[in-house]
């Protein structure tokens, strides 16, 4: 195929810039131009003092001239993105054409279950599955190893709101600063923080060779939908769809050789849960909890599921389990060490408290987890929590006949 992002710049040369003198290549409008089998995604600075109407004219000259240019080199384009970023690189403005990868179309109106509501498959995606053949639930004792993955753990808890994407992404992060390769997958559907938590700002997913390609940021591997759909549209999805979402993200992700995947589940005891258990063999689950009693009593549920559909519970964190000020005084905000009886009622691992600091929340914010790990209180839980994760899964490992073996001759 001749069409190139050579030749999308060159398109652009015919269409001029609002409010400067020049075209969008000339006038330094156009920043950044990507293309994906028939997928295009271009990035251009938002002109000083142009008006509504003079960014829609040239969104609408720059998707003209980009079709024209496809259109001569015998190339019909799937999807068209122009977004509009500001001089600090953040995207202000979007602009969609044609069907762009995962995006999920807004519900019909009037209708409960429209196919429209639900998961768009990403566009350029490989089944890798062979001809007529689907993948039959199964329960987690008959689910085939990845081979290229060592460990899969999951993060889930009973409710929202308690931290859990915050230590399944520290959990990563850390595990990746002690020399392991790991992928960290945002599984949960409906709400996916890890695009704030990671920075991943205005990276675009990329396709190659019908694969998802992760991002790689902090030292770690990672995919969400939250790349791949629309950030301001709320995710309206059944249960199947929510399925086709996150099969899309396990299987259809170029993850490579890892020693660690970890999945950010979203909360509660649903669909996603009863998919990953079928899909996917885990080396070991871990429940979030904040000190709550309202809390602990959904992260029983939880734990409870993760135990019925056959998965090792490697232990429960108490996150936010104090809050420490600005004048070094640990405040106990919601109460502490619940989290550590319902692990002992349950006899399950008790795996760490977690504090919440202002750091901690900052560097959330700011998507720089790698600061978490510049020393101090919020670095020591963090480790903490990592090498008695590592112990839960050598004893895991043992006891399913998989740990080290001593040879006397």
């Amino acid at each position: 195929m001749s069409f190139s992002k050579e030749s999308i710049t060159r398109a652009l040369r015919g269409v001029p810039a609002a409010g400067a003198s020049g075209d969008l290549v000339s006038a330094g409008v156009l920043k950044w131009v990507s293309l994906c089998e028939t997928y295009v995604s271009v990035k251009l600075l938002m002109p000083q003092g142009a008006t509504p109407g003079d960014i829609s004219q040239m969104t609408s000259m720059a998707r003209a001239a980009i079709e024209s240019a496809a259109t001569d080199e015998g190339v019909k384009l799937d999807s068209i993105i122009l977004e509009f970023i500001n001089d600090a690189g953040d995207v202000v403005r979007t602009a969609r054409f044609g069907a762009p990868a995962g995006v999920n179309a807004a519900p019909a109106q009037g209708s409960q279950g429209s196919p429209d509501m639900g998961h768009r498959p990403i566009g350029g995606l490989a089944d890798t599955r062979p001809a007529g053949q689907t993948r039959a639930p199964t329960p987690q004792g008959a689910v085939e190893a990845t081979p290229s993955i060592r460990n899969i753990i999951a993060v889930g808890a009973g409710k929202g709101g308690v931290g859990k994407s915050t230590i399944a992404l520290n959990l990563a992060v850390g595990l990746a600063r002690r020399g392991a390769s790991v992928g960290l997958m945002d599984g949960d559907i409906y709400g996916p923080s890890l695009p704030t938590l990671l920075g991943l700002g205005a990276m675009e997913p990329i396709v190659v060779d019908g694969k998802l390609q992760p991002f790689l940021v902090h030292g770690v591997k990672s995919m969400t939908i939250g790349k791949l759909v629309d950030p301001d549209k709320p995710l309206i999805w059944r249960g199947p769809m929510a399925h086709g979402a996150f099969k899309q993200l396990a299987e259809q992700t170029n993850w490579g050789e890892l020693d660690y995947l970890i999945i950010d589940l979203p909360p509660g005891t649903g669909d996603v849960a009863l998919t990953m258990a079928q899909m996917l063999k885990l080396s070991g689950a871990v429940v979030v909890c904040t000190p709550q009693k309202v809390a602990q009593d959904d992260a029983v549920r939880a734990t409870k599921m993760f135990q019925q559909l056959g998965i090792e519970v490697l232990g429960v964190v108490e996150n936010m389990s104090f809050f420490i000020g600005d004048d070094g005084k640990e405040y106990d905000i919601f109460g502490k060490g619940g989290a550590e009886f319902m692990a002992q009622r349950l006899n399950v691992p008790f795996l760490g408290a977690v504090p919440l600091t202002m750091g901690l929340r900052k560097n959330s914010d700011e998507g720089n987890p790698t600061a978490n790990f510049a020393g101090g209180t919020i670095t020591r839980a963090f480790e903490e929590l990592i090498s008695r994760v590592e112990g839960q899964l050598n004893l895991v490992s043992m006891k399913k006949g998989r740990g080290p073996t001593l040879t006397i001759s």
